[in-house]
């Protein structure tokens, strides 16, 4: 017998070798009906594979992010298949779930495939679905494996095998389809009930351009046809809300093939945006104890071997900069926490000096690759807010939570009010991917989910998302038309402080390693302000719009006045501009309505001798006349209402 135990602590004893959806089905059959994936001791396993060892047991619906993974990962099989039977001497790679969907990366040979093909590989994929065929994981040898893509004369997928270990192989199987994969997937073709192809793109193999460059396929599927139609709404919506259209209108940024791609060119107007996010956070910051420091753009190529960052991203690092000196080498920087290790080393510090909390809005590189690049989503140079916490392990809790408390302020100032959190750690079964050893893991894993329980947030565990030198806590906010994003990061790091020699002496005189914290809650400044848009659709809280006011002088006789009107706004520090153009007035009102502008008055004969001004909100509201001084203490309200304090 095997013992197994639930979610909710609960256990029950099994045969060996019963399967996942039979114990689903002591529970109950509406379970057992609805359950596509398990997770069985950290490990995603088919519902019908069999378990021979104790251990704990969690069920994925489609409603769970992992059975959602699941789910495309089996519909990329299927893709997969219908390419297959529809397009000869093709070649096959890869095709994971992502978090939208799923693609497959293929070889097509001589064939062009475009969206013109689309319509006949989905109506084959409903064929497939509709034969109910069952995922069947099985293992196989490395020669087996080997001989079966030979003859196939698929040398990516030898190349794939090559690089694994005889009896971690295995092959699934449904109808007559047989593909290379290591599991995670639904229990039949059948759930899958719907399914669009929504892009095509050029992918090179292993994200290498001095390699071929493939077909990506990307597709999406649902378990139901009410959800694709609902999901290819949202898409529309999305497409409005788009922060590369937006941020061209609003004139926010732009990029130039001449200075590089996925490096963003701030415009006045978004410059401004970014500096009062950046003051703003600032603010909080100084009442939270932090100190601001400046590191440079580069540094000695030693500093990221000695981190680990190099081993991590050298890869998708921008080649060495090279100096006269022989063997000299320099990295633009992918990081900002080595740097502030260093700051931190510069002095010799007590235990009562401890917490020393470094902040620095600094920019970091990393190359990119060309086909990933996507507005301010994906780019190549960005600004990190970040902020690293030396403290001791007895002053580790407390400021944890203390960062989760301006995270949360973070959110709330700029209207992210629906948030999940996620607590990612290392993947027990790669511990190879990660630094430090498993004393200082357990003791960062602990600290996190300690301090997530005692600030009640709820939280899921994700293994195989921690950072490459520790664990961390990771926020979910959901924007407003329902999309998840991932803003905001707080991390626990023994490592680095080990690895750069970092050290306090304690009150006993003796010499110690420092706990070290990594966090910034927007993450990356070009990031959050895309998913910012995207989110408010250019319509940003008070305190953080371009331009609070517009003044719309009726016609030339009115502009004199109206810019004594500006003069006493922007005195009291409220953001207007005049638009005195050689328009009606009604234009004008649309152009304020298209950039965005929350408040316009207008300015004729009436208002400059009553000295009441019609004010209007965005949308057409009339929030009726006001005098000057009205206007202003109605305005410095609004803004003043419009972002929370910090303590």
């Amino acid at each position: 017998m095997i013992e197994v135990t639930f979610p909710d602590g609960a256990k029950k004893s099994f045969s060996k070798g019963i399967t996942p959806i039979d114990i689903a089905k002591t529970i109950s059959q509406g379970l057992a009906r609805n359950i596509i994936s398990v997770d069985f001791n950290g490990k995603t396993i088919e519902t019908t594979s069999q378990i021979f060892d104790c251990g704990k047991i969690k069920f994925y619906t489609w409603n769970d992010k992992e059975g959602k993974k699941a789910f495309w990962h089996s519909s990329a099989h299927v893709l997969a298949q219908a390419l297959e039977d529809l397009y000869s001497n093709i070649k096959l790679t890869i095709g994971p779930a992502i978090n939208n969907g799923f693609y497959y990366d293929v070889d097509f040979g001589e064939h062009v495939f475009s969206e013109n093909d689309f319509p006949k590989v989905e109506k084959r994929m409903i064929e497939i679905c509709k034969g109910k065929h069952l995922f069947n994981l099985k293992p196989i040898s490395k020669t087996d494996a080997l001989n079966h893509y030979k003859n196939q004369k698929n040398e990516y997928k030898i190349e794939l095998i090559e690089n694994l270990e005889d009896g971690d192989i295995t092959f699934c199987h449904h109808d007559s389809f047989l593909d290379l994969c290591k599991g995670g997937h639904i229990p039949n073709t059948g759930i899958i009930k719907a399914i669009k192809l929504m892009s095509v793109a050029g992918a090179y193999w292993k994200a290498n351009q001095d390699n071929k460059q493939l077909t990506r396929v990307y597709g999406i599927s649902f378990p139901k046809q009410k959800e694709l139609v609902e999901y290819l709404n949202l898409i529309e919506e999305a497409k409005k809300r788009d922060h590369r259209k937006i941020g061209k209108q609003l004139e926010l940024f732009t990029f130039s093939n001449k200075v590089g791609l996925g490096l963003p060119l701030w415009l006045p107007n978004g410059a401004e945006l970014k500096e009062r996010l950046e003051t703003f956070l600032k603010k909080a910051q100084k009442i939270a104890g932090y100190q601001q420091v400046i590191s440079p753009h580069i540094g000695n190529k030693e500093l990221y071997e000695i981190s680990g960052h190099y081993q991590k991203y050298g890869e998708s690092s921008f080649k060495p900069i090279t100096t006269p000196n022989i063997g000299e080498e320099f990295l633009l920087k992918p990081m900002n926490c080595p740097h502030h290790c260093e700051i931190y080393k510069s002095k010799k510090w007590s235990y009562k000096e401890l917490p020393v909390r470094y902040a620095e809005f600094g920019t970091v590189y990393r190359y990119e690759q060309s086909g990933e690049l996507h507005g301010l989503t994906r780019v190549r140079g960005f600004t990190q807010d970040d902020a690293h916490i030396f403290c001791t392990q007895n002053q580790l809790n407390t400021e944890f939570k203390r960062v989760i408390d301006l995270v949360l302020y973070v959110f709330q100032s700029l209207g992210f009010e629906k948030f999940s959190t996620q607590v990612s750690l290392r993947d027990l079964n790669e511990k190879q991917k990660y630094i430090g050893s498993d004393e200082v893991w357990d003791a960062a894993e602990r600290a996190i989910i300690n301090a997530s329980k005692e600030k009640n947030l709820e939280y899921s565990i994700v293994h195989g998302e921690a950072a490459f030198y520790g664990p961390k806590l990771d926020f979910m906010v959901r924007d407003a038309i329902g999309r998840e994003w991932q803003l905001g990061t707080i991390q626990v790091d023994y490592s680095l402080p080990e690895r750069f020699d970092l050290n306090y002496t304690d009150e006993n005189n003796k010499s110690v390693r420092p706990v070290m914290i990594h966090r910034a809650p927007f993450g990356s400044l070009e990031r959050f302000v895309a998913i910012l848009i995207e989110h408010t659709g250019g319509n940003f809280p008070l305190w953080l719009t371009i331009n609070q006011i517009l003044i719309i002088p009726v016609g030339e006789s009115h502009k004199k006045h109206s810019e004594k009107v500006l003069k006493l706004l922007e005195n009291n520090e409220i953001r207007a501009l005049i638009d005195d153009r050689n328009e009606t007035v009604s234009k004008k009102i649309r152009t304020g309505e298209i950039n965005k502008i929350p408040f316009i008055i207008i300015i004729g004969d009436k208002e400059i001798q009553s000295q009441n001004y019609p004010l209007r909100a965005r949308g057409g509201k009339d929030l009726g006349k006001k005098s000057i001084h009205e206007l202003l203490d109605f305005l410095e309200n609004k803004v003043k209402n419009s972002v929370k304090s910090f303590s």
